[in-house]
């Protein structure tokens, strides 16, 4: 079950605003945190307290200003956390909406839901809490894809290799030159030619450089 929350935004009407929520739809003991160094040292004490926080909601970007921090985003609060082998439940909730950096982010935090910040995102936020408390499996990317968006989702780490070098302005044949040297397959022209064609294909690109825009616009690179 979910009682005690902790929130970890640095905007003030969303940190306000989603926490009376909570209170008022949950009843949950809601405590608020503006920095990820804040959040950190709470989730720590209340440990040592023998009354831990049961779920986290952080953003994933934090401005910074005067204060010196070590954990500058909710990705590093998020690492840290697993690192150390603190069992909580952890909700990204950030306006963040491109697909492979979601994937990315959900799998190398092990979060068990990414929230997008827009109209509906509190009534989905309540919904992801719902399933959580009731037991439920939760889908931690709950927004529908779009074909492209999901075709996205198959990419691997040779396509990243590849477009990373195209987008630093690398020509094919290099490109195939520096896989051989570092043992990446397949490394001829032929085999990376096809596979930049299949890229164009699956992200509707007309062409290379629209590829690596598409690319960075999604997140892969």
């Amino acid at each position: 079950m979910i009682h005690k929350v902790l929130i970890a935004e640095d905007i003030d009407s969303i940190n306000e605003g989603l926490g009376k929520h909570l209170r008022d739809a949950f009843g949950f003991q809601v405590v608020q945190a503006k920095y990820c160094d804040e959040a950190y040292l709470k989730i720590k004490r209340s440990i040592l307290d023998e009354e831990p926080f049961d779920l986290l909601i952080t953003d994933l970007s934090f401005k910074e200003d005067h204060r010196n921090t070590n954990l500058k985003d909710g990705e590093m609060l998020v690492a840290k956390l697993r690192e150390e082998g603190i069992a909580i439940k952890s909700i990204m909730y950030s306006i963040e909406d491109r697909p492979y950096k979601l994937k990315n982010l959900v799998n190398k935090l092990n979060l068990d839901a990414f929230v997008t910040k827009g109209r509906n995102s509190i009534n989905e936020m309540t919904e992801v809490i719902t399933a959580m408390m009731n037991g439920g499996k939760v889908t931690p990317l709950q927004n529908h894809l779009p074909n492209t968006e999901e075709e996205v989702m198959n990419i691997d780490e040779y396509d990243i290799a590849l477009l990373s070098r195209l987008a630093d302005g690398s020509s094919q044949e290099e490109i195939g030159n520096e896989f051989k040297a570092s043992g990446i397959k397949p490394a001829s022209l032929s085999s990376i030619e096809k596979r930049i064609n299949k890229l164009k294909i699956s992200l509707k690109a007309k062409n290379t450089i629209h590829l690596i825009a598409i690319a960075k616009d999604m997140g892969i690179i």
